[in-house]
């Protein structure tokens, strides 16, 4: 019952001020999307949320502002950001499957954990392909290179690796930008069954995505928050005449 709680979160890059003051919440259980156009400060966002800006290569940046994971600071002196990032998993725009067969590639990071147990883990792999939709389809072949697989299969591949660490919150940050519909449909149903164990924070492809997903729905423009609630009501009666603006195609 993981959730998020941020507080007055400002995020820069040099001179560029990417978040501005974000106070929001994030409800455990849920799909919560990310939408707005391009340099909205989505992806900062969601990486705020597992400290993966804290690699970003630059001394120019600044963070000001809180965010709590069931109530705990994450950004806090004292916090594993190793563990940290294992309750927090990620699963990026473009599908990265290691040079590896498709059951070592799930469990690659049980081992870096040290999970030796052979029954171990061939049940964490069997149990986080079906959680991605992907068991059937390589139930017969897990020895072969994931790399023989579709686009659309190994970003369902690169899902069951994070969810292979049994993570509390699984962000996804574009996951289908590549993906044809066939596959994209296969890792929506994923994701809906998926958001009865784990918190999911998504940044769609498209407004249309987002819709069809939501839970509930955070809106950003140039950095700033213009909306947060239940996605239904986000998508079909928006409050601020931006956010209609942008559902409707008006600009984006």
């Amino acid at each position: 019952m993981a959730e998020f709680t941020i507080r007055n979160l400002t995020f820069r890059y040099d001179d560029h001020v990417a978040l501005q003051d974000v106070s929001l919440d994030i409800p455990a259980n849920e799909i919560t999307v990310i939408f707005g156009p391009a340099h909205a400060g989505k992806s900062t966002l969601l990486r705020c949320l597992n400290r993966l800006n804290d690699l970003i290569e630059t001394e120019a940046i600044r963070r000001e502002g809180q965010v709590l994971l069931d109530g705990n600071d994450i950004y806090a002196p004292k916090v594993d950001v190793t563990e940290l990032r294992r309750r927090v998993g990620m699963v990026f725009a473009v599908p990265i499957p290691l040079p590896l067969s498709i059951y070592d590639n799930v469990i690659y990071g049980l081992r870096m954990q040290g999970e030796t147990r052979a029954t171990r883990l061939a049940e964490r792999v069997e149990r986080s392909l079906r959680q991605a939709a992907l068991w059937d389809e390589v139930k017969d072949r897990l020895g072969e290179p994931a790399m023989q697989l579709s686009g659309g299969q190994q970003q369902r591949l690169c899902v069951a690796r994070t969810l292979a660490l049994e993570p509390e919150v699984v962000l996804l940050d574009n996951p289908t930008s590549g993906l044809d519909p066939l596959s994209t449909a296969k890792v929506e149903d994923s994701l809906r069954q998926l958001k009865a164990e784990y918190t999911i924070v998504f940044v769609p492809h498209s407004v249309q995505q987002a819709a069809r997903v939501a839970d509930s729905a955070i809106f950003l423009l140039n950095g700033q928050l213009i909306e947060a609630g239940a996605g239904e009501r986000i998508f079909t009666r928006p409050r601020d005449q931006r956010t209609e603006d942008y559902v409707t195609g008006r600009f984006g």
